[in-house]
Formats: C-alpha cells, structure tokens, sequence
C-alpha cells in the first residue's frame, strides 16, 4: 500500500468529473487491475470515497481475470444493479477498451499521454477525450 502515497494525486479533472456524475445522480463504481484494498485507499487519501458506489479490483490469485477480460466490469454492474450496456467505461489503456467491449459496455478512452489517441480509437473506444475535465464538463452538461 506504500504504493498509493506514491501515486499522487488524482488526474487533473477526475475530481469533476467524480463529483459531476454524483450530482447528476449517477452510480460510479471503480474497476481496476489494482488491489480494491489500494483503490480504496488512494480513494480516503483524497477525500474521494463518498463519490464512489464499488470499488472492484483485481481478483485474488486470478490474473486470468484481469482486464481485457471483461469479469471484473460485469462485477461492477452487477453490484451497482446496473445492465453493462448500460454503463460506460473510462479508461486510459487499450486493455480497457477491450474489456468494455467484451462487457457490452461503452468506453471513453483517456488519451492521457499523446500517443495514445489513435491507440484507444483503433481498439475500439466509442470516445476518446485528452482531458478529464472534458467528461467533467459533459457529465456536467446533460445532468
């Protein structure tokens, strides 16, 4: 766990657009090839914790079922009550998007580096977005 005081903070417009998905109502689950022990720490070390529903890690001594595989997504759903077509995943790797996709989930890609962009798009992200203060703004935007 000494990991997560190492990782800094949160993405620049993450914040918002946590914050925007719960104000517009909005469940909000976590899903990461990270420990949820991890996850839910980074989440208490910045105060973040009220603003996700599910956390959902990587399954104990299942590296099979880490993303691409879409297991722990329709975890996520399944715990938030929600049908995967109807959610969407944001991620910044192309082993999201896959995940999403095998799901029957959307993605928005995160292009957080510039040679990711056409990465995420030609594995299939239904967006892909530079900034998370985009997201914060769209989320914002249709409430």
């Amino acid at each position: 766990m000494s990991a997560v005081k190492v990782a800094g903070p949160p993405v620049p417009g993450a914040v918002a657009a946590l914050e925007a998905a719960h104000s517009s109502g909005r469940k909000v689950a976590v899903v990461s090839n990270n420990s949820t022990a991890c996850v839910r720490a980074f989440l208490m070390l910045h105060g973040l914790r009220q603003l996700v529903d599910e956390v959902v890690g990587r399954a104990a001594y299942r590296p099979d079922l880490m993303k691409p595989d879409p297991h722990s997504l329709l975890l996520a759903a399944a715990q938030l009550r929600v049908r995967p077509n109807h959610c969407t995943l944001i991620g910044d790797s192309v082993t999201d998007v896959a995940a999403a996709r095998a799901a029957g989930a959307m993605s928005i890609g995160f292009a957080n580096k510039q040679y990711k962009g056409l990465a995420l798009a030609e594995a299939g992200a239904n967006a892909v977005v530079t900034d998370m203060a985009t997201v914060a703004a769209s989320l914002a935007d249709i409430g």
